[in-house]
């Protein structure tokens, strides 16, 4: 997903997102394991989407902290 994306869904939405995230990272690196190499990519695509929705929830929590 991109970051623009991203900025519509209300916490709650990417504090899901995040869940759904790490159950698909999961399930792609036991595959991995496994010797699929079909999922490489997919596997290197929701690390970046994982690691955008933490930047956001974070974004949103440090400036809701300075207000």
């Amino acid at each position: 997903m991109k970051s623009e994306e991203l900025r519509d869904l209300s916490d709650d939405d990417l504090r899901a997102r995040v869940n759904e995230l790490k159950e698909s990272l999961f399930r792609m690196r036991f595959k991995l394991s496994l010797g699929n190499t079909d999922v490489v990519k997919q596997l290197r695509v929701s690390r970046k989407d994982l690691a955008r929705v933490k930047t956001l929830l974070r974004e949103r929590g440090s400036a809701a902290a300075q207000k």
